[in-house]
């Protein structure tokens, strides 16, 4: 009797090894959502006819904006917003510093002109929601908690960046239309929907936004799963321009956001932010708008070459933070947070 319980207890732990092995197995794959971003790439890459109706992309993006902003605005609502001050400081800065490091290296070593440079630095300064978006559905299969308020954050680097992007390009002139550039920053789609969704989830809180969730919050990965096969197939588009730009444009792309992780590490870090935290600020530097800051750059500064940047930003480094970037975001924060503890 007792030989045969210790050969079911042998069996019951290969049983339970092996379903762990399974489960670990599974954890550890590619995210879906990145597969579907990589349909896109490869769909646009052989030429399908594959297209989603521009209407269908301005909803998806509507619902990924509002969500994130409903989200951030409930946990915002139970913060104390004095303590916080300290934070808006620290990543409004951020957004004035991250152009002005960019701005030089495209002028001088890339050569671009005034107005081009210019224009990408605003786009590198500034923030892409959907990497953001990655971001969160990365650390939330992780098991990584994360302060939720990070969506004002969003909100706080969209704007910096695009101020710089027009004194950079133009200086300080009688003739810009400060009313209309203004306009554009603060009541921008992108803006508007962010902070809207953060004062309604502030003021409605959880339980108000309860009836909202089956939308916003329950559908959210599969929301994300198809803005995504629309963000590879347009990111397809650039990648071929880059034959005509050179390799300058590939390797700024890849190392400005390496650069800017590692400054939002440690902004996170002096911030006293969580793991997840630290990490959301470093994407959030990394990242590179492609909606907010081109429709800004558009009207502010139209000599500027529009594909140079969108090249840049949607060709090269969404596709890096989305492939490559944001695990290594985190593997750059453990690192640094641990010796920074141990120093």
């Amino acid at each position: 009797m007792d030989s045969f319980a210790r050969e079911l207890t042998i069996v019951d732990i290969r049983v339970f090894l092996a379903h762990c092995s399974r489960t670990n197995q599974r954890r550890d794959m590619i995210d879906p959502i990145i597969l579907f971003f990589l349909m896109g790439v490869i769909a646009g890459v052989m030429r399908s006819e594959l297209r989603l109706p521009s209407q269908v992309y301005d909803i998806l993006s509507i619902v990924l904006l509002i969500a994130i902003g409903l989200k951030g605005g409930v946990e915002l609502a139970k913060q104390n917003l004095t303590e916080l001050i300290p934070a808006v400081v620290a990543i409004t800065s951020l957004g004035f510093l991250l152009p002005l490091i960019a701005y030089p290296v495209l002028l001088r070593i890339g050569r671009f002109s005034r107005a081009d440079s210019a224009s990408i630095a605003a786009h590198y300064g500034s923030v892409s929601v959907g990497t953001f978006a990655v971001a969160v559905s990365f650390l939330n299969a992780k098991g990584i908690a994360f302060e939720e308020y990070m969506p004002l954050f969003v909100v706080l680097l969209e704007m910096p960046a695009i101020f710089i992007g027009i004194l950079l390009a133009k200086g300080v002139e009688a003739s810009t239309d400060w009313g209309e550039v203004c306009h554009e920053i603060f009541l921008g789609k992108g803006v508007v929907l962010l902070m809207g969704g953060l004062l309604i989830g502030w003021v409605s809180g959880s339980e108000g936004i309860e009836p909202l969730k089956p939308l916003f919050f329950d559908q959210f990965k599969g929301v994300l799963a198809l803005f995504l096969l629309e963000m590879g197939l347009v990111a397809s588009s650039h990648i071929r321009i880059l034959k005509r730009y050179g390799l300058f444009i590939l390797g700024f792309g890849i190392l400005m956001p390496l650069m800017s992780s590692l400054l939002g590490i440690l902004v996170g870090v002096f911030l006293n932010l969580s793991l997840g935290g630290v990490v959301l600020v470093a994407t959030l530097s990394a990242s590179a708008s492609y909606i907010a800051v081109p429709a800004a750059m558009r009207i502010s500064v139209p000599e500027a070459n529009p594909t140079l940047s969108l090249t840049a930003s949607l060709g090269i480094t969404f596709p890096f933070n989305v492939l490559a970037g944001i695990p290594l975001y985190l593997f750059l924060s453990k690192t640094i947070i641990e010796y920074l503890g141990g120093a």
